[in-house]
């Protein structure tokens, strides 16, 4: 018994570090398309680095294209090597058509970030089969629980955005909606704005 309390009291923690962290830190984990473009990275400025020290350009572009390529082996090294390894033996090579594609696609992935209501929604999930795994009584009533944060945590996400739908298709009724809204208590304001700007 004393385990599955230890177990819950573990998954409100998690989940609560992870609510409390906010959405800037929610990313990705570094996929293909990222690690091919941290490999062409490092291969860019590697051929960069050979080519002003051959070239025998100025002293600190010298110095500059070196430091970038100790740089970009710890960023390589950071994401892990791709599976697929990109084309990178010229400068023809690294500068191909197939290569800018990955770079452009990579970028736009960088960008994003997942949907924290989607992210809310898997961790409810695993706190549900956690506590399904834990079983008993406790572990009844902690699924009842998530089940029910997990129902009002979708129901104000579909509220939200049907008010802010609402406002953008009736923009003479603003003013109406927001006096509507002026009985809200603070912590129920501060969390709708929060709401609208994830």
């Amino acid at each position: 018994m004393r385990s599955k309390g230890i177990l819950t009291i573990g998954s409100v923690v998690i989940l609560t570090a992870v609510f409390a962290g906010g959405c800037d830190t929610l990313r990705f984990a570094p996929g293909e398309k990222q690690k091919q473009n941290a490999y062409l990275h490092h291969r860019t400025v590697q051929t960069a680095a050979v080519t002003a020290r051959h070239e025998q350009t100025s002293e600190p572009l010298m110095k500059l294209t070196t430091q970038a390529e100790k740089q970009s082996e710890a960023i390589m090294a950071y994401y892990g090597l791709p599976r697929v390894i990109p084309q990178t033996e010229n400068v023809e090579q690294i500068l191909s058509e197939k290569n800018n594609a990955i770079t452009s696609y990579s970028r736009t992935e960088a960008l994003s970030r997942p949907d924290p209501w989607d992210v809310a929604d898997h961790l409810l999930e695993m706190g549900i089969a956690i506590a399904g795994l834990a079983g008993g009584v406790m572990g009844g009533r902690v699924i009842g629980g998530l089940k029910t944060a997990q129902q009002k945590g979708r129901a104000l996400r579909e509220i939200v955005h049907g008010n802010e739908l609402f406002k953008k298709n009736n923009p003479i009724m603003t003013d109406e909606f927001k006096l509507a809204q002026q009985n809200q208590s603070d912590s129920t304001r501060q969390l709708v704005t929060e709401l609208k700007t994830i």
